[in-house]
């Protein structure tokens, strides 16, 4: 099956994007491995034009709604750099657990292949997004309010990420 792409004539627009562990492997909960991905959003905040209006790290996925100049080129090198970073932490910290993400030929990959981008195009399409991005540790069970995961746009109270207003 074809992973599904970003249409490049709106490669600008706001996306709804899932990044999944390969074989939806528990990878963020330990070795700081959060602040892998928290500093890449970071970076390309500064650098390269991205905005996040909702975000949420799982233990082995997150979700994010976001905008940039180029899209395609933010979920390119945003999963280049975190496989890269992710690799490192893992030999240091981990090394028996390299082999699940074997891809051959020396070879690693840390996510699936596709992310799959949803436009953003109607106010209730961004609000059921926003809203399921912001109840999935709830749905997980993970804490009985958005508010409570930490690594959440829900949680206000210690913002890790700069958020952008959409409307």
């Amino acid at each position: 099956m074809p992973s599904v792409r970003i249409n490049k004539e709106q490669n600008h627009g706001t996306y709804f994007l899932t990044f999944t562990v390969n074989r939806w492997y528990y990878l963020f909960d330990r070795h700081n491995r959060w602040d892998i991905l928290l500093g890449s959003l970071k970076y390309c905040q500064e650098h390269k034009q991205l905005k996040i209006y909702h975000w949420v790290f799982m233990l082995n996925h997150i979700h994010l709604m976001v905008q940039s100049p180029d899209v395609s080129g933010f979920v390119r090198d945003f999963k280049t750099f975190t496989s890269k970073e992710i690799k490192k932490n893992i030999l240091i910290t981990e090394s028996h657990i390299l082999k699940l993400f074997e891809a051959g030929a020396g070879d690693y990959k840390f996510w699936q292949g596709t992310n799959m981008p949803e436009l953003i195009e109607t106010d209730k399409f961004y609000l059921t997004k926003a809203q399921y991005i912001e109840n999935n540790p709830v749905r997980k069970g993970y804490v009985i309010k958005p508010e409570y995961w930490m690594h959440s746009s829900a949680n206000q109270e210690r913002p890790l990420i700069k958020l952008d207003k959409l409307f």
